[in-house]
């Protein structure tokens, strides 16, 4: 419980018995028990807890941890076995990809997280904040592009977009060649395929809690190696250079890179929303342009 309540931000610290633990990030906080004790659970539920920090009060919201699914609470937040383990794997994942997870408790009146609606309510409001594209079609309308019956389910594919700028030249002879230039783009960080980006403005916010969020393969280091590769070989040129000896006309050819240093490069992780309809076949459209994608997002397999 600790762990998940770090991995979303919170000061966690030990209480005194019978509770466990209490949260603090911001205006926010929560205080944890871990019980399966009726009596104990009832005087927790029952109680009204504040703190006091800088003269200014807050009432803490109550989280109850316990196996015992008959237990149903009005005025306090009730995890379960299911609850701990979903979030104990965001939290799992969110430490790996070094980003904060996000956990957001309604007020304290009237809170049940038992049974499917409640859960699959919770699903589309709780998730991790990632930079993304817009999803701009939704599951409906991906059903529709894809033409086949089946399920769809959203998933999140990390890309490392990129800008460059060049500048500089070489001199050659009496022969100038410059190496200035401008442009941004993208690779899959699954496969390594490039994708054109264009102009396009990102979102940085929470995603659904029940959409899939793709690790990288390709890591930043290796990728900012690949595009440094790929602007060197883009930007060279092949100049062929006239000489006169008498009668005699000469053509010299040139290969001519521009050096590393003149090319300023800014490379950032994006994930791009696809929806996968999975029926007779597996069809994937991407939510932010409704492009049916002729590749696999992640080389076709299966990530768990």
């Amino acid at each position: 419980m600790r762990e998940i309540l770090e991995s979303a931000g919170y000061d966690v610290e030990e209480v005194d018995p019978p509770l466990d633990l209490s949260a603090v990030r911001d205006a926010d906080c929560l205080l944890v028990l871990c019980s399966n004790e009726p009596d104990q659970i009832q005087e927790f539920d029952r109680t009204s807890y504040t703190l006091k920090s800088d003269n200014h009060e807050m009432v803490c919201k109550k989280l109850l941890f316990t196996i015992d699914e008959s237990i149903s609470l009005e005025n306090s937040i009730v995890w379960g076995v299911k609850e701990f383990v979903r979030y104990a794997g965001e939290a799992a994942l969110a430490r790996i990809m070094d980003r904060e997870l996000s956990l957001s408790f309604a007020s304290s009146e009237s809170i049940h997280v038992r049974g499917e609606t409640e859960t699959e309510a919770l699903d589309q409001t709780s998730g991790m904040i990632l930079e993304h594209l817009p999803l701009k079609v939704n599951k409906q309308a991906a059903e529709q592009i894809a033409a086949i019956q089946g399920t769809a389910h959203l998933r999140f594919i990390p890309h490392w977009f990129y800008h460059f700028q060049s500048s500089g030249e070489q001199v050659y002879k009496d022969k100038h060649i410059p190496f200035d230039a401008e442009g941004s783009g993208g690779i899959n960080a699954i496969n390594g395929l490039h994708i054109e980006t264009g102009e396009i403005k990102t979102l940085e916010s929470t995603v659904p809690g029940d959409a899939e969020i793709i690790q990288p393969h390709i890591s930043k280091d290796e990728a900012t190696e690949r595009i440094y590769e790929d602007l060197v070989a883009q930007l060279t040129q092949r100049v062929r250079i006239k000489q006169e000896k008498g009668d005699a006309i000469f053509y010299e050819e040139k290969v001519m890179k521009p050096e590393r240093k003149d090319i300023t490069l800014n490379v950032h992780q994006v994930y791009v929303p696809v929806w996968q309809i999975r029926g007779k076949k597996i069809v994937e459209v991407n939510a932010y342009s409704g492009e049916i994608l002729s590749t696999p997002m992640d080389e076709g397999v299966e990530i768990l």
